[in-house]
């Protein structure tokens, strides 16, 4: 477990170095815009993600109250430029309603609720799974929490940093055990990072990846790049 420890700091230390960590105040202060924005984000690009997301801003007010209001037809046409723009639209608008009946209109919640009380009325929420609700909780409030997207749950795999064959909270609980609650965003963030431009699902970076000395899968994937199967 020390040497595991030991490792898991080390990738780290070598992530902070290759990339930069945004400021958690730069991101949103507000826990139901936070909440949109990740709803938006299920299954898209971040870019498509952005701008489904201004759209919206520019077209309704990202309230509970506007967003229980608009007529779905409105919120699907500011989401067409998102995956799944027709399901989210209706996730959204139940959300909202969701949120005005359920809390009057706030998540404030979040703030002083004991964690795991504030994380199962998250999710009690039309839509909304453990991710999004760690993402809300981590984002606006820094619980200690750390939220497991596609890229976090296949890099840290991959690193050895969670059971292989772990399921969501296995690997959040994994992470977790291994880092200070200080770096729990960090985490989030440059792991994410390590998956988009290094450890893709497809044809890993592996020769070049920045922790490949750490990576007990890395030797496995650059001896098949250099010596592929041969057809027959």
């Amino acid at each position: 477990m020390e040497n595991r420890h030991q490792r898991a700091i080390e990738i780290l230390d070598i992530l902070k170095s290759e990339f930069s960590v945004p400021k958690l105040s730069n991101i949103s202060d507000d826990p139901f815009k936070v909440l949109i924005r990740t709803v938006i984000s299920q299954s898209t690009a971040e870019a498509n993600t952005r701008r489904a997301y201004e759209n919206l801003s520019k077209s309704i007010l990202i309230t509970p109250g506007r967003l229980a209001d608009a007529d779905v037809e409105m919120i699907e046409e500011a989401l067409r430029v998102a995956g799944l723009y027709r399901s989210k639209s209706k996730t959204i608008k139940k959300i909202s309603k969701s949120v005005l009946e359920e809390y009057g209109g706030s998540l404030d919640f979040i703030y002083s609720m004991p964690l795991e009380e504030a994380r199962e009325r998250l999710m009690k929420l039309p839509g909304v799974g453990p991710k999004t609700a760690d993402i809300v909780l981590l984002f606006c409030a820094e619980r200690p929490t750390i939220p497991v997207d596609t890229h976090v749950n296949r890099v840290s795999k991959r690193l050895g940093l969670a059971p292989e064959k772990a399921d969501y909270e296995v690997v959040r609980r994994s992470l977790q055990e291994l880092y200070h609650p200080k770096e729990y965003f960090s985490v989030h963030i440059l792991l994410i990072a390590l998956g988009r431009r290094y450890c893709k699902a497809l044809n890993p970076l592996c020769t070049i990846c920045p922790v490949r000395q750490d990576c007990p899968l890395a030797g496995m994937h650059i001896s098949r790049r250099a010596h592929p199967r041969r057809s027959s």
